[in-house]
């Protein structure tokens, strides 16, 4: 039997709901702002605007708003300047980035918007093709 550490895109989508479940958690123990927070969970979609422009600006500033980087740099700010604000943002946007890659949309590659570092949204990876064809020998 194959383990769940067997499987990457598993692995990484569960990492996902680790983290979004662990922003949320301290979104909610600090009590902040639940009318911010739904104000506010989906600013990081706007990068997708990119993809009017071209598919490679698309893929750079969704990659921009969506990779755990600036939120971390965020919250380490947030921490050493005490800044609430930029504290609830971060937490914000760990949610916004737990919850994608929860759900499967990883960071995408110029090729088009369903290429992802996941794989392929859409496509479960592994899974063989059917065909609605009947198979003839």
């Amino acid at each position: 039997m194959i383990t769940v550490f067997e499987k990457p895109n598993v692995l990484l989508k569960l990492e996902g709901l680790a983290v979004f479940l662990l922003a949320l958690a301290i979104f909610w123990q600090q009590s902040f702002s639940w009318s911010f927070f739904w104000s506010t969970v989906l600013l990081p979609d706007l990068a997708l605007f990119g993809y009017f422009i071209n598919t490679k600006v698309g893929a750079r500033l969704y990659n921009i708003t969506h990779s755990k980087l600036l939120p971390s740099a965020l919250a380490v700010g947030a921490i050493v300047m005490s800044n609430a604000l930029f504290l609830v943002l971060a937490l914000i946007w760990f949610v916004h980035i737990g919850f994608d890659r929860m759900l499967g949309y990883g960071l995408k590659y110029p090729e088009g918007f369903k290429i992802t570092h996941l794989g392929a949204i859409g496509k479960v990876v592994g899974e063989p093709r059917r065909s609605f064809l009947p198979c003839w020998k």
